[in-house]
């Protein structure tokens, strides 16, 4: 029987002293993980290749790596820091002890490989059908979104600019209309990697002010859109993120804004079962297994006295990482052998790891990632005694707090658990909410349902104050979510990295010209990734890869056309400035200069370019440290006064 990746338990501090030890320890024997789904996996390394592969994070990205990898015949294991990876966690419990899942996370139409998988589990009927959507300011409703589908199917953009012209309540034709410069940049900014460098060195505040935009579609529609599909505020988003974002989750067709949610929880409804088929394919998944370092195989422990020495794994390259430790549930370090590794973790982990290992701090393409900021989440369920009537099940609000903007979910509507609820069950998912997590779980509360809920109630704040909480779950998460700041394009892992055994996956992964048509913060980027990490691997390993990634639906023949007449038109461009530096390099020699003139002309050209890109992006970093010091001033006398009245409106 072919043994399972080695493991070697021991206090954590050892790995640390003995790091940098020359010893070469015994292979470990013995092996504490005694579960059931071990054992599957014993059986199934037995008919494997014999190479290993370890995911570190589940979620979407991990479960897709392992999913690619398994299929293909690696022995893989996957290492998640929560107790049941992909489960229904018993980590968020209500102040009335109901677990909670935090967040409600829209499915939308473009999503082909969720769907697929789904429809691969066969887990019947998972999704409510698409929702209509309510857009909300302390003005009240500004739009209602339609489900696209079922109407009738124009040529995008039209479609959804004729769909919804007379469901905006305060943004007039006029406004609207202001749009029309976005068009070009929108067909533009992945169609090569120089001009999306080129969007990426500015806000997207930036892009929409010098496009000329009106006020009254900045604050309205934008604003509210980019926090609900970016989770922030574009005065701190790439404008070719937001590009990204905005085309693909609205403009590219005319249902692309259609969405719909999960049932029930998306760890049970979801997750579980694709564990339980990645345990019956082979695939170990062990929880409670914080990783903390990433080693090379030569940085080992040594065995007990008088064992004969031997490298934990066989290797052509001891320099690449082969030991990924991790902390086991006891608190003793644990070590996995890999061939190949995916790094499936969020920004937060991922940073920690390339801090605390040496390996992928060499890596200047991982180093990037130290510089990627994250905005916060405030996930807010309440119990309420009341069965409220509320316009739309699904809503997006802006506008009430500086920055802060999110959604609320009538779960009654949504999730079957809650349906037979005697009160509503309503769930505040706010996004860039620094401001407001310093508050008391009481002010929050009070908040949120006197400001947030009350535009969308019949009777406005007077039926607001005459709710009562019956339970509630109050959750602050820092460094949740991945921010797209102005400059990130440079700082964010590829897929592939520069160290060949290591790969990348996630939503946070780079995006641009020739990558996957999902974009943003979405699950069906993250899945997409994993699943091309997991290919990736595979291919290392010497495997065929036979995940299959489908892509998203292709642009519109008159999208492609002008897409393809911009091309052109930055090639002949190119052709032009071309023809001229030759011209140029030939009336030199014929002065008497030399074309050396020329090269050096035209390096100092580059050189200064290069410069000017640095300088734009040191610019923004500036910006934001002078946003955040002068945030720092005020917040405090912000959140006093937002106490006072929290208190007063009490």
């Amino acid at each position: 029987q072919a043994a399972e990746p080695p493991l070697i338990q021991q206090p954590l501090a050892a790995i640390r002293s003995n790091s940098s030890s020359s010893s070469r320890p015994p292979n470990p024997t013995t092996n504490t993980n005694t579960s059931s789904s071990a054992s599957r996996a014993d059986r199934h390394h037995n008919q494997s290749h014999g190479k290993t592969a370890v995911i570190v994070g589940g979620g979407w990205a991990g479960f897709g790596a392992a999913l690619a990898l398994v299929k293909a015949g690696a022995e893989v294991t996957l290492l998640d820091a929560a107790e049941s990876p992909g489960g229904l966690s018993s980590t968020f419990r209500s102040a009335g002890g109901q677990v909670v899942e935090p967040g409600i996370k829209g499915f939308w139409y473009q999503y082909n490989n969720i769907e697929a998988l789904v429809t691969k589990l066969g887990i019947p009927d998972p999704f409510t059908p698409y929702t209509k959507s309510s857009f909300w300011s302390p003005e009240g409703l500004q739009v209602e979104s339609p489900v696209f589908q079922d109407l009738p199917l124009l040529p995008t953009p039209l479609g959804s600019f004729v769909h919804t012209a007379p469901l905006f309540r305060n943004l007039s034709l006029l406004d609207r209309a202001t749009a029309v410069p976005l068009v070009k940049p929108l067909l533009e900014h992945d169609l090569d990697e120089a001009i999306y460098r080129h969007y990426d060195s500015m806000s997207a505040y930036e892009l929409f002010k010098s496009a000329g935009l009106s006020s009254q579609l900045y604050d309205k529609f934008l604003v509210p859109m980019l926090l609900v599909t970016l989770f922030a505020p574009p005065t701190e988003l790439s404008a070719a993120a937001a590009l990204g974002a905005l085309y693909y989750f609205a403009l590219a067709h005319q249902p692309d804004f259609d969405v719909r949610w999960c049932k029930g929880p998306i760890g049970q409804t979801i997750f579980e079962p694709l564990v339980q088929h990645l345990k019956t394919l082979g695939v170990r998944v062990l929880g409670s297994r914080r990783v903390q370092d990433i080693l090379p195989a030569k940085l080992i422990n040594p065995g007990p006295t008088g064992s004969s020495p031997k490298t934990l794994a066989t290797v052509l390259d001891p320099a690449l990482p082969r030991v990924v430790a991790a902390q086991g549930p006891e608190g003793l370090t644990e070590h996995y052998d890999a061939d190949v590794i995916v790094l499936a973790a969020g920004v937060p982990a991922l940073q920690r790891l390339v801090m605390q290992s040496r390996v992928l701090a060499s890596a200047e393409d991982l180093r990037g990632v130290l510089g990627v900021g994250c905005s916060d989440v405030l996930a807010v369920r309440l119990w309420l005694d009341q069965k409220l009537e509320l316009r739309s099940s699904s809503n997006v609000v802006a506008g009430f707090d500086e920055g802060v903007g999110g959604t609320f979910f009538h779960l009654n509507e949504l999730q079957d658990m809650y349906k037979s609820e005697p009160g509503s069950v309503i769930e505040f998912d706010l996004y860039h909410a620094e401001s407001l997590l310093p508050l008391s779980d009481d002010a929050i509360i009070t908040h949120l349902l006197q400001t947030y809920l009350a535009p969308a109630l019949p009777r406005g704040l007077e039926q607001a104050k005459t709710l009562t909480v019956q339970d509630s779950s109050v959750l602050r998460v820092r460094n949740a979510v991945t921010r797209f700041s102005p400059g990130s394009h440079l700082l964010l892992p590829d897929i592939v990295t520069s160290i060949p055994n290591v790969f990348v996956a996630g939503d946070c992964v780079k995006q641009g010209p020739g990558a996957h048509g999902c974009k943003g913060l979405s699950q069906e980027k993250a899945y997409v990734s994993g699943l091309q990490a997991g290919n990736h691997a595979a291919a290392r390993l010497g495997l065929t890869p036979v995940a299959r990634v489908l892509p998203v639906e292709p642009d519109e023949p008159h999208v492609t056309a002008a897409k393809d007449l911009l091309r052109l038109q930055r090639l002949v461009t190119s052709a032009v400035f071309e023809a001229h530096r030759q011209f140029s390099d030939s009336q030199q020699q014929q002065q008497g200069m030399g074309p050396g003139a020329s090269t050096i002309s035209r390096s100092v050209w580059a050189r200064e370019q290069n410069n000017s890109e640095r300088r734009a992006v040191e610019s923004h970093e500036l910006r934001k440290l002078l946003r955040d010091e002068m945030a720092q001033q005020v917040s405090g006398q912000q959140q006093q006064q937002l106490r006072q009245q929290l208190e007063v409106t009490a």
